[in-house]
């Protein structure tokens, strides 16, 4: 259903509201393409309405550019339409204030930026909306502003969509950023893959009654079959590692099998390989092993009809939602347990996508509560600030203004005597949040105060502040004791020979365990070690955490100097 369609059906609604607002707040204003802007926010609600979220969502969809982008305020939000809504226009609102200047270490830390500041994850899908449709009027701006905007959204939002498992998506995307960060390589593959995806349709296109009687014959009624196509960027990066020779892609255009059930994905790919022999090497089973972004199918390439090379893609139609819309499809059904649960993958797998993953099999069955425990938190010991040209700092929950100059540099955190917050003046002890706009106001010469070492969070902070006190002639922290040992703190599923792992990946450091103390209060499902470690390098010991953290059994590792 379109966004019109919706609002003639339910004139008095949510999206009707929303959409009567924002046309009041854009009235007036245009875009560089010379548009009238209400455009743009209409066709985001519009990619949110495809993606078949809920109504709060889309109506954040049409308000998005409201707060930012005119007179309107956030209390005027939350006036008229409720903290909801005031809550997610405010997370696209803080999202626009990041700039990403290819800074490539950096990316990571928006990508975490993005979900941490957002808390709820309709802020990420109203912000992938915005993003797609400025992707497809970005000619409009000039050269420079398209160039930094489209790498951007190769490096930040592509990836980041991939992640939710939204491919869909995150293809569409690739494909627009690369015709305006490769222009010459994006027109050469497009002419030079056009007469190849002409002919292989034409092919699969040939076969296809002969597909479907195969599969009637043994009892599979297929909802639907059709091609996917490979993506001009994602064809790009695998030409190149095959010579650049286009007759050694077989899934250039693949055919798709979607059935009801598991085991008739099971059965129509046993009907296949009967009918025409499997290519060796290139059988996949994402439906036992997911992808890490929950992506589930079967692959299979053989050599089919004429001795032509077919790959085929077979999967359930809620595999198939996931595939296109990704974390966003869950959204379509309200009794959870009609929707496939994906089963667990390996342990290497990026840690905040295994819990999306969980809760999509844990939640529980009303949409509500499903949506609550959609609700990240995991980033609750980190926050992520923002540096006055746009730059995201990782930095652990608590820290301060001097913990996020030092983290700068050290010539910085010597020299501040304030700080400004989202444009207020705070004290130097200020606790930060994510999506904070940090300036350090620096008074140059000057040197760090003792009282610093009451408050502040990190270790490099609390380094740089003791070395600078002891080059202070005669400072009475001269003498102050310097820690001699890591306290680290282990949360553990007990188990045997737990310890004697700790202790085997620990020796393989070079670090000694001073002393092991085991706590386990009544009732606790995660027993806590303490164990002494005789070393203070923050390197050596956070090199040691990601060893031990790969434990079997071992949930969370910190660490505390004494």
């Amino acid at each position: 259903m379109t966004l019109r369609e919706t609002i003639d059906r339910h004139p008095d609604g949510l999206i009707a509201k929303a959409y009567a607002f924002a046309e009041r707040a854009h009235n007036s204003q245009r875009r560089k393409s010379g548009e009238p802007y209400l455009n743009h926010p209409v066709a985001a609600a519009e990619i949110l309405l495809e993606w078949r979220l809920d109504d709060a969502t889309v109506a954040a969809g049409l308000l998005h550019d409201t707060v930012e982008d005119t007179g309107i305020t956030l209390e005027d939000i939350r006036g008229e339409f409720g903290d909801e809504i005031a809550f997610l226009v405010d997370g696209v609102t803080k999202l626009g204030r990041l700039k990403y200047r290819g800074a490539e270490s950096k990316a990571e830390n928006m990508r975490k930026m993005i979900l941490a500041l957002s808390r709820d994850l309709r802020v990420v899908f109203v912000k992938l909306a915005d993003r797609l449709h400025n992707m497809k009027t970005l000619g409009a701006l000039p050269p420079a502003k398209q160039k930094r905007i489209a790498l951007e959204t190769s490096e930040i939002y592509a990836p980041l969509a991939y992640r939710l498992g939204m491919y869909n998506i995150s293809g569409e995307l690739e494909d627009v950023a690369f015709s305006y960060l490769m222009p010459e390589e994006y027109e050469w593959i497009r002419k030079t893959a056009e007469e190849q995806y002409a002919e292989r349709l034409s092919y699969l296109n040939s076969i296809l009654p002969e597909v479907r009687a195969l599969l009637e014959r043994h009892g599979i009624r297929p909802a639907a079959v059709d091609f996917r196509a490979k993506r001009y960027s994602s064809l790009y990066r695998k030409l190149l590692r095959h010579d650049m020779d286009l007759g050694k892609i077989y899934d250039l255009v693949a055919m798709r099998i979607i059935v009801a059930t598991i085991p008739e994905c099971y059965a129509a790919l046993g009907v296949i390989h009967e009918a025409w022999p499997p290519v060796p090497g290139r059988i996949k089973d994402y439906i036992a092993l997911p992808k890490p972004n929950a992506y589930q199918s079967l692959h299979t390439t053989v050599i089919g009809p004429r001795e032509k090379i077919v790959e085929f893609q077979i999967r359930t139609k809620e595999m198939h939602e996931t595939s296109e819309f990704g974390i966003a499809a869950h959204w379509l059904y309200k009794d959870r347990s009609r929707a496939s649960a994906p089963a667990n993958a390996g342990e290497a797998e990026i840690a905040w996508i295994r819990q999306l993953r969980d809760w999509q099999t844990a939640a529980p069955g009303d949409a509500e509560a499903f949506l609550e425990a959609m609700k990240i938190d995991f980033f609750r010991h980190r926050i992520f600030a923002i540096t006055p040209r746009g730059a995201v700092i990782d930095l652990p929950a608590g820290a301060t203004p001097i913990d996020f100059a030092y983290h700068i540099h050290s010539d910085l955190g010597n020299e501040a005597s304030g700080a400004r917050v989202n444009g207020t003046i705070v004290p130097l002890d200020h606790r930060l949040a994510s999506g904070d706009l940090v300036e350090i106001i620096r008074q140059r010469g000057k040197k760090p105060s003792e009282d610093w070492l009451q408050f502040v969070t990190t270790t490099a902070a609390r380094d740089h502040i003791r070395a600078a006190l002891r080059i202070k002639s005669g400072s009475r922290f001269a003498a102050a004791r310097k820690p001699t040992r890591c306290l680290l703190r282990i949360a553990v599923e007990d188990r045997v020979g737990l310890i004697q792992d700790i202790s085997t990946v620990t020796a393989r450091q070079r670090m000694n365990i001073m002393s092991f103390h085991a706590d386990n209060p009544k009732g606790s499902r995660f027993p806590i070690d303490r164990v002494e470690i005789a070393s203070t390098d923050p390197a050596k010991i956070e090199k040691l955490i990601v060893k031990l953290k790969r434990i079997k059994g071992i949930r969370e590792v910190s660490y505390k100097l004494v």
